[in-house]
């Protein structure tokens, strides 16, 4: 199968969605700020860009707020040719572009913050470079998993979130610091 890369996938974001969408079957923006950080503004403005360029479409729904966009079909009269789509980006590109997305999105709350309510003024954000095994690196992430997942249910069900919540982004990051001819 021959699949050329169509010039609205070459974007980091919109190939970011094109790959949540193809994984996921169907995504809406929240989701995909979720997954891949960042706000649900910046992806909803690059879900209608690729709608507009036929790679994406609106899943039917029956009301309520929520959009979820799935991989546009390919027309019916096309079927027999070869398929003209994305070509799935690779782990690293999206790695690098959900980074990139939660430095941006770091970048805009600091450039924001004193615009804030006074009470949400402040962050949490740290660092600390502490040495580990590679097992050990894969327990502290599954203890911060275990920690966020407390709450991901606030995500799906508003009722249940407290009056002053607001989202919050949590980012971690967990890598060796790998120094050239070190062991």
């Amino acid at each position: 199968m021959n699949e050329a890369r169509h010039p609205m996938s070459a974007h980091p974001v919109r190939a970011a969605l094109l790959e949540l969408i193809g994984r996921e079957g169907a995504v809406t923006a929240t989701d995909a700020a979720r997954e891949l950080g960042g706000n649900t503004g910046l992806y909803s403005f690059h879900l209608r860009r690729l709608a507009e360029a036929g790679l994406v479409e609106e899943v039917p729904t029956s009301g309520g707020r929520a959009k979820p966009w799935r991989l546009a079909e390919a027309p019916t009269e096309t079927a027999t040719a070869a398929p003209v789509g994305p070509s799935a980006p690779s782990d690293s590109e999206i790695t690098l572009v959900t980074r990139g997305l939660e430095d941006e999105s770091y970048r805009q709350w600091l450039e924001q913050r004193d615009e804030a309510p006074e009470e949400w003024r402040h962050d949490e954000a740290f660092s600390q470079v502490v040495y580990l095994t590679p097992e050990e690196i894969a327990g502290v992430a599954e203890v911060i998993r275990a920690v966020i997942a407390q709450f991901r249910y606030r995500e799906t069900t508003p009722s249940t979130r407290p009056e002053a919540a607001r989202p919050v982004a949590v980012m971690a990051r967990l890598f060796p610091l790998l120094r050239p001819g070190s062991e």
